[in-house]
């Protein structure tokens, strides 16, 4: 498996970036704002993760996705260890990422890459998609913020 970021005249994988967001208008606005890096296996984009500034010294991980049919085979982790390996080369001393609060495998892995939680954003996704978001089972409601230091 190779990671590489997206050459400019490339079109974002759409596809996969809508896998962990639903809000095609949300990705198309911090996809412009932000680097996306996807990952191949034969030249076929199987995985996906964007990286967007916030501030001088801080990055978020505002997206990472892998194909269904990759899943459960540590791509994820991958995805997330190469985010944090390209923070640092860039200078960024932050990385932060937000999910859901009914995102139960995203949030232990998020945990076991070094991440700790940092706060909550109560009713976020409430506030900020119109459609209800149920995921095992459970409303997704709120944000859940993780930060590490790099």
């Amino acid at each position: 498996m190779d990671i590489r970021k997206l050459e400019l005249d490339e079109k974002p994988p759409m596809d996969l970036l809508l896998l962990a967001d639903p809000s095609q208008k949300m990705v198309e606005e911090y996809i412009n704002r932000g680097e996306c890096f996807v990952a191949e296996i034969d030249r076929k984009i199987i995985g996906v993760y964007v990286l967007l500034p916030t501030k001088s010294d801080t990055v978020e991980l505002v997206n990472i996705a892998v194909g269904e049919e990759h899943h459960g085979k540590g791509i994820g982790k991958k995805l997330v260890m190469d985010a944090i390996q390209t923070a640092k080369k860039i200078g960024y001393k932050i990385m932060e990422v937000g999910t859901g609060n009914s995102s139960i495998g995203q949030l232990a892995l998020y945990q076991k890459c070094g991440f700790r939680i940092s706060s909550v954003d109560i009713d976020y996704f409430i506030r900020h998609y119109p459609e209800e978001i149920m995921e095992n089972g459970i409303q997704c409601r709120d944000m859940i913020r993780l930060s590490q230091h790099l």
